[in-house]
């Protein structure tokens, strides 16, 4: 029969089933009256073996209410219902009640689930890179345009490390998590490639679901910087290098119009020079414009993949007339199958032909190029990255140069010898633009000479990893 009414009366009527008859037997067996001892005796066996049985129901039924509210907290399970015909209506009512909050728990749970979701979703779609650290100051996680712009993840050693060991992002990091105000800071980063960056590091409370307390919000303002640079560059080597042939043209423009009218001999000799000195600065300007563009990208990594000996091919063969000039010869050493990875194919192909173009015009006349292409491992030298990389060495054999020049022949319009520089043909640009191009491709640029013997230009770019042996 169902036992109703307030929970004390459910549990003292709860307590007469069991208690009730075996204490009433009891009663009647010291009393000894008008009872039989036998019957009392059956019944209070029957009594103890009923509370038996419904004390182990009852043990089963808080055993798996236990179990389940064990995993209701975990997480991992929901409360079952409890059946038994001989269950407390307490226990019943505790089933339900654990029911509900699990059904609420589990329903705060897929919230949050969706809320870190969204917080995810948003930080990784952000078109400004953007890292999440910790209280301490450690990196979390970085969304994709970090992960694209530093080149590594947060915990990997890389430009993002760097970054976050720069006295001023450091100072801009720690000020963000004491003061609990926004901090700005401007970093120029010279390694690998110089880049600089506006950081504004965003403190964070409450933390975010995983536990970030600070935003670094990125904003790269390399090729902003790069621009402004180049315009203020460009009108001034501009103005001093166009300036020479622009005298000229103007000087011999002015004799043809004058003394030289009619005379056709010098007119004829005249403009040869005026077009010498024409096609002079329209390989000038080329220069100055391919050097801007590359500047610009510098910051950038190649994605591509590159066969260094079909490059080598093509770019040999394309110089034979220019070869043919200087009566020069390419001696190639170039085993098939070595790949640049990444590279770009069009400025590895401009770098190709300025050290080529190089070779030819201050090599000896007459002489011989010697290209060269090598796995590093191969050359069995500490100077080069350890990672797997290709060797490009251009050598010619002409008069070498002398060592104090070396570190400045990449500097733009430099030249050890001007005049000759002028009259070969050079623009002053073409070791500046092969090493803006190395840069950008995380590679290194070596230039050893000899006087009386000649130079060498070794280029290290990476390389595909070698594939495992079986």
């Amino acid at each position: 029969m169902p036992v109703a009414g307030p929970p004390a009366g459910r549990w003292l009527a709860g307590a007469a089933l069991i208690g009730g008859v075996p204490a009433l037997s009891l009663f009647m067996l010291l009393l000894g009256g008008a009872v039989d001892a036998a019957p009392g005796l059956l019944a209070l066996g029957a009594t103890l073996v009923a509370a038996l049985l419904v004390s182990r129901i009852w043990l089963a039924n808080i055993g798996a209410l236990s179990a389940a509210l064990r995993q209701a907290a975990d997480g991992t399970g929901m409360v079952p219902e409890l059946t038994g015909r001989l269950l407390l209506p307490s226990v019943a009512d505790l089933a339900e009640t654990a029911r509900r909050v699990a059904r609420a728990l589990q329903s705060r749970t897929e919230q949050v689930s969706r809320l870190r979701q969204a917080d995810e979703a948003i930080i990784e779609r952000l078109p400004d890179p953007l890292v999440v650290l910790d209280a301490d100051g450690a990196p979390l996680r970085a969304n994709s345009e970090a992960r694209s712009l530093f080149g590594a993840a947060p915990g990997n050693a890389g430009d993002l490390a760097a970054l976050l060991r720069h006295p001023a992002m450091a100072e801009a990091i720690a000020a963000a998590l004491s003061t609990g105000q926004q901090q700005r800071a401007e970093i120029v980063l010279p390694v690998p490639v110089a880049r600089e960056l506006r950081v504004h590091a965003v403190p964070m409370d409450p933390p975010l679901g995983d536990g970030g307390r600070l935003l670094l919000v990125l904003s790269d303002r390399t090729r902003d910087r790069a621009v402004e640079r180049m315009r203020a560059d460009f009108v001034a080597n501009a103005s001093h290098e166009l300036r020479t042939p622009l005298a000229s043209l103007i000087g011999f423009i002015e004799t043809l119009r004058g003394p030289a009218e009619d005379d056709r001999e010098a007119s004829a000799r005249f403009l040869g020079i005026m077009a010498e000195q024409a096609d002079r600065m329209r390989r000038l300007i080329d220069d100055l414009l391919g050097l801007s563009r590359i500047e610009i990208t510098e910051h950038q990594p190649p994605t591509g993949r590159v066969d260094l000996g079909a490059l080598i091919a093509a770019e040999v063969e394309a110089m034979a007339p220019i070869l043919a000039g200087r009566n020069a010869r390419v001696a190639l050493e170039v085993p098939a199958g070595l790949v640049a990875e990444p590279a770009d194919s069009g400025q590895l192909a401009q770098v190709l032909r300025n050290l080529l173009e190089n070779a030819c015009r201050y090599g000896r006349e007459g002489g011989t190029i010697r290209l060269s292409l090598a796995r590093a491992e191969a050359n069995a030298t500490p100077r080069w990255p350890a990672r797997p990389g290709i060797v490009l060495s251009v050598a010619d054999d002409g008069p070498g140069i002398p060592r104090q020049h070396l570190p400045r022949l990449t500097e733009r319009f430099y030249r050890v010898d001007r005049g000759r520089g002028r009259h070969a043909g050079g623009t002053g640009l073409g070791l500046a633009i092969v090493k803006h191009i190395v840069n950008r491709h995380r590679g290194q640029l070596r230039i050893e000479s000899e006087e009386g013997v000649g130079s060498s230009f070794q280029v290290w770019l990476p390389a595909e990893a070698r594939p495992e042996g079986p």
